[in-house]
């Protein structure tokens, strides 16, 4: 089955849901947020418009996950390999996500969004460190949505830091090997609480996974979009939920 969305009229997008047993709708969204500087380039703009643009989707997506009752939506903000961008880039990303995390702290809380950071501290300067924990404690309460930032993240980083937890438990001998499983390797990664994504939406149109939960994603359907980060919204993100309620999910096994 085809991983790209498909162009449709806005009308029939906007009905598609109503007769679906929301039961049917994935659980846990996860998406690559991809075309932000692509997106401004086309139309004359500097790289950080791109992002500016972006943050306003990072909105239309929770809000939109919120309305169809998906209770974990998981973004992928900034990988490690990101640190190779330009300095006056990366200086306006980690502004932006402060400036995000100080104005829209007060409205998760009051639409009950906890929020979880996924990745590696080190690395982040402490005043954005400071934001992200506040920001972080403050909506420690919240039961309707859970909203996970994956900044500073690469799953293979997330895997080495898991086999070093791992093997730590094993020298102290509170672990033996034969009894590490499937699941002893899922507790100690950073998603150890949440449920795996079963979407998996990546925009702008490119066909990697780019270092993005890769244990998490094994049986995710895919669901790849041609529109950058910027231009997508809410109608996308409901088509993307359409496509996946008609999949055959086997598993593995047969239907």
């Amino acid at each position: 089955m085809a991983i790209f969305g498909r162009k449709k009229q806005a009308d029939n997008q906007s009905g598609s849901l109503e007769a679906i047993d929301p039961a049917r709708f994935p659980k846990h969204v996860a998406i690559i947020m991809d075309g932000n500087g692509r997106w401004a380039k086309t139309r004359g703009l500097p790289r950080i418009e791109g992002h500016r643009q972006g943050a306003n989707s990072v909105e239309v997506a929770l809000t939109t996950c919120g309305e169809l009752g998906i209770p974990y939506l998981t973004l992928y903000c900034f990988s490690n390999e990101n640190w190779k961008r330009p300095k006056d880039e990366l200086d306006f990303l980690m502004g932006l996500l402060k400036t995000y995390l100080i104005n829209q702290t007060k409205r998760l809380i009051a639409n009950g969004v906890r929020l979880m950071v996924i990745g590696r501290r080190d690395g982040l300067s402490q005043d954005v460190l400071d934001v992200m924990e506040q920001a972080i404690d403050r909506c420690k309460h919240g039961t309707k949505q859970t909203l996970v930032l994956a900044i500073n993240y690469g799953a293979r980083q997330e895997i080495v830091d898991a086999v070093r937890e791992i093997s730590q438990e094993v020298a102290n001998g509170t672990l033996n090997p034969r009894d590490i499983s499937e699941a002893t390797i899922s507790q100690h990664l950073y998603t150890s609480t949440l449920p795996d994504p079963d979407l998996l939406i990546r925009t702008s149109g490119e066909l990697r996974i780019s270092n993005f939960l890769l244990w998490q994603i094994s049986y995710s359907e895919i669901w790849i979009t041609p529109k950058a980060w910027p231009e997508f919204g809410k109608q996308d993100l409901i088509e993307a939920v359409g496509e996946f309620v008609k999949r055959d999910r086997r598993f593995g096994g047969l239907a």
